[in-house]
């Protein structure tokens, strides 16, 4: 028991050094490390914000946490969707594509919704998914403050 938490401590002490050397050099991660450079990799091949299959996966997703914990809101259409960012964190990380708009609620409202499309995020990593906040309806607030951290 004793050598196995030794050789955790170890492992977890040599992990914190390789990154505080790497950090010292200005670098976090190795560019043969970047997306395009790894086993499977990833190209930024994403669709658009106003794609009917991303607005549909967010409508989907949207409806039925409504519908399984909160109560009767249902999203009905969306309007000024935009693009705020893409691969905003630079090339070394994941493919993302930020986007914005408002979504017409069943109680008349409409709301600020933020929503990325990340790449391989999918089913099995097969596929792009989508991350989403609605302004005002983030009762866990998993994105709070008012949904900033699911923007760029």
């Amino acid at each position: 028991m004793r050598r196995a938490l030794l050789r955790t401590a170890l492992v977890s002490i040599a992990c914190i050094a390789g990154f505080a050397a790497s950090a010292a050099n200005g670098r976090f991660v190795h560019p043969a490390d970047r997306a395009e450079n790894r086993t499977f990799a990833m190209y930024g091949n994403l669709p658009g914000c106003d794609d009917p299959a991303v607005l549909g996966e967010v409508t989907s997703r949207f409806n039925s946490r409504e519908d399984t914990y909160w109560g009767p809101l249902q999203a009905l259409s969306y309007d000024r969707v935009s693009q705020i960012g893409y691969r905003s964190w630079g090339a070394d990380f994941i493919p993302r594509r930020f986007c914005s708009g408002r979504v017409l609620l069943n109680d008349g409202k409409f709301r600020r919704v933020d929503y990325s499309v990340r790449e391989s995020l999918g089913l099995f990593g097969m596929t792009w998914n989508v991350n989403w906040c609605v302004n005002g309806l983030d009762r866990q607030r998993s994105y709070a403050p008012n949904c900033k951290m699911a923007r760029p």
